[in-house]
């Protein structure tokens, strides 16, 4: 079965530079090892966006003048004119050879306050490993099995290790349990009351706290009865009779977030293997009345972003001291990725650390971007970028990362699911597999990440309609979710 039609799956890196080379008014030829570096002078000061890149490399060095008086950059005997402030030159150097070598501003008196310092040349980078031949069409492994029908379910989750629940997500404010194949008569939770839900807002997604076993406590993301759908992240405690059945008096609110207008809400709540809450956030605004993407790229509040915090550390949370921006003037601590237009969905690997996240796109493309395991502070580009392709020229984002997957419009495609990977023992055939799908085509996609590219990427051979979002239960089996109303699990094809 082929791949997915036009899906253009490329290496993390790959596509940021062809971001930066883009940026920076040429394209690199095909095959051809280039770097693209931006060089900040400043008074007396150079900022370069890196200072290393593998021997034989060609660099491209984008300089800009930044300070307020004349600076020029001199490296490998390969220099700019005299910039004046706000003054911008690329010149190419090849590396050759393993080294170091000194770059410096030839202003008398410059170098000596400070503009000088090295560029190291080192060892080419390793050859990417060969995925694993495929032995077998993942479209022949696997069936949908239907477990009930919801009102309009858009997400479901299990507590940790619990081989017997499953906990649906309805949008309209309710949670249904589902217990050993049966939806139980009462709900876990009812919050009809408090959630809005009309087109993008309501009860969006529940995550389990790591103990839950013992503290009982489960968290909710939902848009309240407030402005414009203001967002609202809620911790909810089970009740002490009964754990299938909340206590909503004893709620609290953790989280709370203006909307300047009702859509672009994300909704993801996810525990990571640190046992941090990472909740993902929409920019908040299409463009109704702000500009799209107006907040993206902004740190100094929390649209456009995912959030890492600690519910239990503090009431109303704590800040993990490692976050990325905890010590940045001006911005919120509470951010750990950012550059996002509506990350819906996203997943992160507990065996490997990697987040992978699922960014709704506007009119032309869909993303999935990767955070490499101990990577924090990406910036994934939006507004200025739509995928890898130019969308808001104006706006400025400072080194974006480009995504790892991109899917055009013109596949049928409209808005992106993401997405589990498969950690299934009764689907070794899918092992380490990365599922995502759409909202409009219902298709669902097995991708073989290898590092930080797709190595492979085949059809399931799967489709449901409105497919709004995927999850695990306490055994490891994944479930589809279609807001028409069906929850389907995947199962082997050759099981019963």
């Amino acid at each position: 079965m082929r791949t997915v039609r036009r899906l253009r799956a490329t290496a993390v890196a790959g596509a940021a530079l062809a971001i930066a080379t883009a940026c920076a008014g040429a394209v690199a030829a095909p095959g051809v090892k280039t770097v693209t570096i931006k060089v900040n002078a400043k008074d007396f000061s150079f900022a370069l966006s890196r200072r290393s890149a593998p021997a034989g490399t060609t660099v491209r060095f984008v300089v800009r003048n930044r300070g307020s008086v004349p600076h020029d950059f001199v490296v490998a005997k390969k220099r700019t004119r005299l910039l004046a402030r706000g003054g911008t030159q690329t010149i190419t150097v090849v590396f050759g050879k393993q080294g170091r070598y000194a770059f410096l501003c030839s202003v008398p008196g410059h170098a000596k306050l400070g503009m000088k310092g090295t560029f190291a040349a080192g060892k080419p980078p390793a050859p990417a490993p060969k995925p694993p031949p495929p032995t077998v069409d993942p479209a022949s492994l696997v069936r949908l099995t239907k477990i009930g029908d919801f009102d309009r379910p858009v997400h479901v989750a299990a507590p940790p290790g619990d081989p017997r629940r499953l906990f649906v997500v309805e949008q309209r404010g309710v949670i249904r349990v589902v217990a050993d194949g049966a939806t139980l008569t009462q709900p876990f939770l009812d919050i009809t009351d408090r959630v809005i839900a009309v087109s993008e807002t309501g009860l969006l997604s529940m995550a389990f706290a790591p103990d839950w076993a013992t503290s009982g406590l489960a968290y909710v993301f939902y848009n309240e009865r407030r402005g414009n759908g203001d967002i609202v992240v809620a911790e909810v405690p089970a009740t002490r009779t009964n754990p299938n059945v909340a206590d909503v008096a004893a709620s609290r609110r953790v989280l709370e977030i203006v909307k300047p207008w009702e859509n672009h809400n994300g909704g993801m709540l996810q525990f990571g293997p640190d046992e941090m809450l990472y909740v993902s956030v929409g920019d908040g605004d299409s463009g109704v009345y702000n500009r799209p993407g107006a907040f993206a790229q902004r740190l100094d509040d929390l649209l456009g972003n995912i959030l890492r915090i600690d519910p239990r550390g503090r009431i109303p949370y704590a800040v993990p001291v490692d976050n990325p921006f905890v010590n940045a003037p001006g911005a919120r601590p509470e951010v750990w990725a950012f550059g996002l237009r509506n990350p819906w969905r996203f997943w992160i690997d507990h065996l490997t650390g990697v987040t992978l996240v699922g960014d709704v796109g506007a009119g032309a493309w869909e993303e999935i971007d990767l955070i490499p395991a101990g990577a924090k502070g990406l910036n994934f580009g939006w507004p200025c970028l739509e995928g890898s392709e130019p969308f808001d020229r104006e706006a400025s984002c400072l080194f974006p990362t480009g995504p790892l997957v991109e899917v055009s419009h013109a596949t049928g495609a409209c808005a992106i699911t993401a997405g589990v990977v498969v950690r299934d023992t009764r689907l070794p055939g899918l092992a380490g597999r990365f599922l995502y799908g759409d909202y409009c085509t219902g298709r669902v996609v097995a991708a073989a990440i290898v590092g930080r590219r797709v190595a492979d990427s085949d059809d399931l051979g799967v489709t449901v309609p409105e497919l709004a979002s995927f999850g695990v239960d306490g055994l490891g089996r994944v479930y589809l979710v279609s807001t028409a109303g069906g929850v389907f699990r995947l199962d082997p094809a050759s099981e019963g």
